[in-house]
């Protein structure tokens, strides 16, 4: 995102970058507890984990961390997009673990040989598919058939679905009730609340230098939490741009005329799923103090 304003609020980084970085991992809203459940999940090596969460909630940022964490005896695939056919997914898994096979009927045979090789050297494998719930029905069945690799007391690959809650649905077909039924672990990554939204923003402010006082005022805040309804990258998207807005008319600190402009440029969050009480009531308060300041500059004039 924007680097421009870095020098007039005196940041070293910008706070709000879109792109995932574990670098500013904020643990609080059971994100810590979430990543070590994940990290717990993946290393038993049990069955099927799935990864429930809303678009923009920090799944890709959490895959991305337990990849890091991951002890050095695991080996890892990550599949970001995972738009492979039935065909093609098999080789594409191989291929990341450097099997080279030519033969797409071979692909799970030569799989299994490999794995079974490197569980005697005393390693694992982890395969984690992002965005699975874009994926075509037969290719998710396909890769389930590797949940079938296993030795007499644990399974070859530990196979890790992250998804938006249409992976839920897509699973719920009966072509699918064998994936869904070695299913063992079910996290869901949730939005943020208000609280945790605001620590958030301190956190991330914090982690890119910033030594001031309050950045943002009271009610550029509020308005910025209610349109994010919770979700990390569209707290990132509005903020960053809010700051820009600030810098462009010298502005030391955001105000809500700062932020409104950055929804206007960003657009409507159509993301969000329906907003929890705290969020009607601060929206309430926002409208109702608009109408009063309105009125009050109208009688004045």
């Amino acid at each position: 995102m924007s680097s421009l304003y870095l020098d007039h609020f005196g940041l070293d980084s910008a706070p709000f970058s879109i792109t995932p970085d574990p670098g500013f991992f904020f643990e609080g809203g059971d994100r810590g507890a979430f990543i070590a459940g994940l990290l717990h999940a993946a290393l038993q090596a049990e069955g099927i984990v799935l990864v429930i969460g809303e678009v923009g909630s920090g799944k890709t940022l959490m895959s991305r961390l337990l990849l890091a964490r991951l002890p050095a005896h695991v080996d890892t695939v990550y599949l970001p997009n995972p738009a492979f056919s039935r065909d093609e997914i098999m080789q594409v898994i191989a291929r990341d673990l450097g099997i080279s096979t030519d033969s797409p009927g071979m692909s799970l045979e030569t799989l299994q040989q490999e794995l079974i090789s490197r569980h005697a050297q005393g390693r694992q494998v982890v395969v984690l598919i992002d965005e699975a719930h874009a994926m075509p029905a037969d290719s998710i069945e396909e890769v389930r058939r590797l949940s079938n690799l296993e030795t007499d007391d644990r399974k070859l690959v530990q196979l890790i679905l992250c998804g938006q809650p249409e992976l839920d649905t897509l699973l719920s077909k009966p072509t699918l009730r064998q994936v869904r039924d070695r299913v063992v672990y079910r996290l869901m990554l949730g939005n943020l609340s208000p609280k945790e939204s605001s620590e958030y923003l301190t956190h991330r402010l914090s982690i890119a230098g910033w030594r001031g006082g309050r950045l943002f005022s009271t009610m550029g805040e509020r308005l910025l939490l209610l349109d994010a309804g919770g979700r990390a990258r569209r707290l990132n998207l509005i903020a960053d741009k809010a700051l820009l807005a600030a810098f462009a008319t010298g502005s030391k600190q955001v105000s809500a005329r700062h932020v409104r402009l950055a929804i206007q440029d960003a657009g409507a969050n159509f993301s969000s799923p329906c907003k929890p009480a705290k969020y009607k009531q601060a929206a309430a308060f926002i409208i109702a103090l608009f109408v009063a300041v309105t009125l009050w500059l109208a009688v004045k004039a």
